[in-house]
C-alpha cells in the first residue's frame, strides 16, 4: 500500500511554516525515525509556536480538531538554501519528526521540489504518493489533507490510469493580487491552448502527486517556477486530472510569494516563446525565399493578380496566382529544413528519435506546405495581394504548427 507523504519546499521561511506542521501532525500517521530521537524537543518547539500564533493560526487548527484519522505518513521539508539566521526553523521542523533536507545554496523551487521527492522515495520506498505545498501559509491544512484524501481514493486500483490531484483557487475574489490574477488568466489561457484541457490554477502549488507520475516529475526539466508549468504540461497526457477548490488565502499583497514577475514568466514561457523565436527566423528565409521565387517569375508580390496581368486579361492574372502558390510552396521547402534542426536542437530540444521525428515532421511539413500554397493561391484569385494572403496563411499556420509539433512531432516519451 503506497505512503502518502506531505512535501514543502521552503525558501526563507517564516514561523507560519511551523504553525502548519503543527496541524499537519494530527493527520500523521507514521513519523520518521528522527521524531523519535528528537521527541524530548517537542515541548520547547510546541512553546514556541504558542508565543508566536495568531488567530490564523487558530482557525487551522480548529479545522483539524476532531479530526484523528491518520492520512499523512511522513513530511519531507527541503531547505532550499536560506541563510543560517533560517537554520533554527528547520532545526524546529525536524524535531517535530519531519525529514528535512538542504541546499547550501538557493537552486530554486522545481530543483526544491526534485530533491524533496527523491528525498521521499528513499526515505519512505518508492511506492509513496506525494502532496506538494508551499511554506507560506497559503495552503491551510485542511485542503492539504484534502488533496491528499483525493489522491489516495483516485489511485486506488492498480493498473488504472494515475490521477493528477491539484487544489485550485478562486482568482475572482477582491483580495486577489493583480499579479496573481492576470499571470493565471494569462497562463490557464496557454495551457488550454497548448494542452487541450482546461486548468482553473495553473501555478498552484498545492498538488497530489501520485507514485506512477515520479519519474516524470523527477525528470522535469526547469528549476525555478517554469518547473510546475513544464510538469502539469507532460502529466496530463500521462495522467487524468482532478481538480478541488481550495481556500484562497493572500497576506498583505502576497509580500512573501518570491515569484519574479517578469523573469520568472519568461521561465514559464521558455518553450513557446523559443518556438515563437524559431518561427521568426524561419519566417525571415520563407519570405526571402519567397520574394526571390516571386522574382524570378516576373511577378510582383506587392500587387494583386489582376494588377500584376495588366491587359493581358485573366489568362495572365491566373498564371501570376499560380506563380505565387508556387513560389509559396519552393520557399517553405527552404524554411522547413531550417525550421527543423531549429525547433528539434533548441524550441523543444527533443530526446526523441531523430529519424522518427524527422519523418513526422517532413509529414507535417508536405501538409503545411500544401495548405500555405493552397491559401495564398485562393487568396490571390480574390484579387487580394500575395504578400498579404501570405500572411494570413503565415499567422495561421503558426498558431496549428506548435500544438502539432509540441504533441506529435518532438513529443517526450511517455512515461508510467
Amino acid at each position: 500500500m503506497e505512503k502518502m507523504i506531505v512535501l514543502i519546499p521552503a525558501y526563507k521561511p517564516e514561523d507560519k511554516m511551523l504553525r502548519l506542521l503543527e496541524s499537519l501532525r494530527e493527520y500523521q500517521g507514521t513519523m520518521n525515525a528522527d521524531a523519535e530521537h528528537s521527541e524530548k524537543k517537542k515541548d520547547t518547539t510546541a512553546a514556541a509556536s504558542t508565543e508566536t500564533g495568531t488567530a490564523e493560526a487558530a482557525e487551522s487548527a480548529a479545522g483539524c480538531a476532531g479530526k484523528k484519522e491518520k492520512e499523512i505518513d511522513g513530511i519531507v521539508i527541503v531547505d532550499d538554501g536560506g541563510q543560517e539566521e533560517y537554520r533554527a526553523l528547520f532545526d524546529a521542523a525536524e524535531a517535530m519528526g519531519c525529514r528535512v533536507v538542504h541546499h547550501e545554496v538557493n537552486r530554486g523551487k522545481g530543483a526544491a521540489i526534485r530533491t524533496g521527492l527523491q528525498a521521499a522515495i528513499d526515505y519512505f520506498g518508492k511506492d509513496v504518493h506525494v502532496v506538494t505545498a508551499d511554506a507560506d501559509g497559503q495552503h491551510l491544512p485542511r485542503d492539504i489533507v484534502r488533496v491528499a484524501r483525493t489522491l489516495s481514493e483516485k489511485n486506488g486500483k492498480r493498473g488504472s490510469r494515475p490521477v493528477l490531484v491539484l487544489g485550485v483557487r478562486d482568482f475572482s475574489g477582491d483580495d486577489v493580487p493583480w499579479r496573481s490574477r492576470t499571470g493565471n488568466r494569462i497562463t490557464a489561457a496557454f495551457f488550454k491552448l497548448s494542452t487541450g484541457t482546461a486548468c482553473g490554477d495553473t501555478q498552484t502549488g498545492l498538488r497530489g502527486i501520485p507514485a506512477a507520475l515520479l519519474p516524470l516529475a523527477l525528470d522535469t526539466e526547469g528549476d525555478r517556477y517554469e518547473y510546475e508549468m513544464n510538469f502539469l504540461t507532460e502529466a496530463v497526457r500521462n495522467a487524468d486530472l482532478v481538480q478541488i477548490p481550495i481556500e484562497t488565502v493572500y497576506e498583505e499583497g502576497n509580500r512573501t510569494s518570491h515569484f519574479r514577475p517578469v523573469r520568472d514568466s519568461m521561465l514559464i514561457y521558455k518553450k513557446p516563446l523559443r518556438y515563437a523565436a524559431s518561427a521568426i527566423g524561419s519566417a525571415g528565409v520563407d519570405w526571402a525565399l519567397f520574394l526571390l521565387f516571386m522574382k524570378i517569375f516576373g511577378v510582383s508580390a506587392f500587387s494583386s493578380a489582376a494588377g500584376a496581368a495588366g491587359a493581358a486579361g485573366a489568362d495572365a492574372a491566373g498564371a501570376a496566382a499560380k506563380a505565387a502558390g508556387i513560389s509559396a510552396a519552393a520557399a517553405r521547402i527552404g524554411s522547413g529544413l531550417f525550421n527543423f534542426e531549429v525547433n528539434r536542437r533548441w524550441s523543444f530540444r527533443s530526446k526523441g528519435h531523430a529519424g522518427r521525428e524527422a519523418v513526422r515532421y517532413f509529414v507535417l511539413f508536405g501538409a503545411n506546405m500544401a495548405c500555405n500554397a493552397g491559401m495564398v493561391t485562393a487568396f490571390s484569385y480574390t484579387g487580394m495581394p500575395a504578400a498579404l494572403g501570405k500572411v494570413i496563411a503565415d499567422v495561421t499556420l503558426f498558431i496549428v504548427n506548435y500544438y502539432i509539433q509540441k504533441h506529435w512531432v518532438f513529443r517526450a516519451p511517455c512515461r508510467q
